[in-house]
């Protein structure tokens, strides 16, 4: 793992390989009106099948990002869709929440998983990931803290509010991060053994 201070609106970047594949975990300004203060954000290159797509957000933003949708879709003055929606939000309308047998009611509580199809989001959630997701350090307010955590054309991103900065939070975060690109890997992995 490596550490650098890049300047530009980034306080600070690690990164590491997972599995022979790159991976950046970086702290700066949000670019999600959501995410109040500096955001951690996760990118990686872990080259697993491109047709899975998966998101796990905490219940509190999503529900908050529904409402939001609901208000702009019902609002009478509004014409035409906003082109600075997240993604995340047009993801709520694209892509079910799946659920299964196997991981603890007290995350399907405090997580939704949304995914084109259930068995990409139960190949790549495993119960050693769940349980990451359920221990931040800062339980239980960092429930309310906006999380996601997807998988989207072969990579695996994360984005969660970050203020304040604390070194637990984000030692855990990179274990998050690099847990969920191991399974993911493990799991959807495109490469060929031979």
């Amino acid at each position: 793992m490596a550490l650098s201070v890049p300047g530009g609106g980034v306080s600070f970047s690690l990164t590491g390989r997972v599995g022979g594949k790159p991976w950046k975990l970086e702290r700066g300004s949000s670019s999600r009106k959501y995410i109040r203060g500096d955001e951690l954000r996760a990118r990686g290159e872990i080259a697993v099948n491109d047709d899975a797509s998966v998101l796990i957000m905490n219940r509190p933003l999503k529900d908050s990002l529904e409402k939001l949708a609901y208000q702009m879709y019902t609002d009478t003055l509004q014409t035409t869709a906003d082109p600075s929606l997240p993604e995340e939000m047009r993801w709520l309308a694209m892509y079910p929440e799946v659920g299964w047998d196997g991981l603890a009611p007290a995350f399907w509580a405090q997580y939704a998983v949304m995914a084109d199809k259930r068995e990409h989001a139960s190949a790549w959630l495993d119960p050693a990931l769940a349980e990451l997701l359920m221990k931040w350090p800062r339980q239980p307010s960092g429930a309310q803290v906006p999380f996601i955590l997807m998988l989207l054309r072969g990579k695996a991103y994360l984005r969660m509010q970050y203020t304040p900065a604390d070194l637990p939070t984000l030692e855990h975060a990179t274990r998050v991060f690099t847990h969920a690109c191991e399974t993911a890997r493990a799991g959807l992995s495109t490469d060929i053994v031979l």
